[in-house]
Order: structure tokens, then sequence, then C-alpha cells
């Protein structure tokens, strides 16, 4: 059915359980699974207001974050292996999320995205925006959303 899943996860307890959902339905299919983690560039504007961090300052929180995404996938790349499934870990550095993972899936060869939604509705879905939503709008491959 399905050779090569992507599943999006950013370590929260309701991306934990699409990435468990993930392993299983690859493991069901017998197919590889590609853990993503998109990892954001830290914001730098001149126009706030605020005060401007130095470049060792922004390096080393640019650094926590890729170190943070890393164990992030090694822990899904560590679950998956124990059910036997053969997965890859990937970070990739991006603002743009949905982009990321349509891009990553493209690259990887996937036929499936897995991802979590939150399911907001209303002002917070207008103020907080839906990655799930533009996946789902701009992928040219099949998404399962879960929730």
């Amino acid at each position: 059915m399905y050779q090569r899943i992507l599943v999006a996860t950013d370590g929260s307890n309701l991306s934990k359980r699409a990435v468990a959902s993930a392993i299983s339905l690859a493991g069901l299919c017998g197919a590889e699974l590609v853990a993503l983690k998109v990892i954001p560039r830290y914001p730098q504007s001149y126009f706030e207001g605020g005060l401007a961090l130095q470049a060792a300052e922004v390096s080393r929180v640019e650094k926590q974050w890729a170190d943070d995404g890393q164990a992030i996938v090694d822990a899904v790349q560590k679950a998956a292996t124990a059910k036997g499934v053969k997965v890859k870990a990937v970070t990739v550095k991006s603002d743009l999320v949905s982009d990321a993972i349509i891009a990553a899936a493209k690259k990887h060869k996937c036929d499936l995205i897995v991802m979590a939604s939150h399911g907001r509705r209303g002002i917070k879905r207008l103020l907080l925006g839906s990655e799930t939503q533009l996946v789902l709008t701009h992928s040219h491959v099949p998404v399962l959303v879960l929730r």
C-alpha cells in the first residue's frame, strides 16, 4: 500500500500520538518511515524595537533548537526500530513549516504524510494558523491527519 511514510513531529503529546500511529501503519504496510522535525530559524527583525542579540547568542539558540529537534526525531527512530520499522530521522531548518514538510516528502519520495492537528477553530485558528491546513492544501501526496 505505502512504501515510504513521512511523519511530521514537533515533540508535543498530540504529535507523539500521531507518531505512534505512523509507526503502526508503517509496520502494517511494511513501509519505511521518515521522521521529520522542522526547526525554525531565529527571527531577526530590526523593526520590533527590541534589543538585537549578538550573533554568538543567536547561534547558541539555533544550535539548542537543532539539538532538541534531533533528540525528538532520534526518539521516533528508537521507537520505530523497536517495532521493527526501518526509519530515517531528519531535521530541516525552515521558517515555513508546511513548505518544509511538503519538500521533505518530495525529496524522500514519500507516498503518505502523517501529522497531527490541534483542530483549532475560529479566532484561535486565525491567530495561530494551521500548518496542517497548509500541508493539506498544497501537498500532492496524500495526508493523514490525526487528532
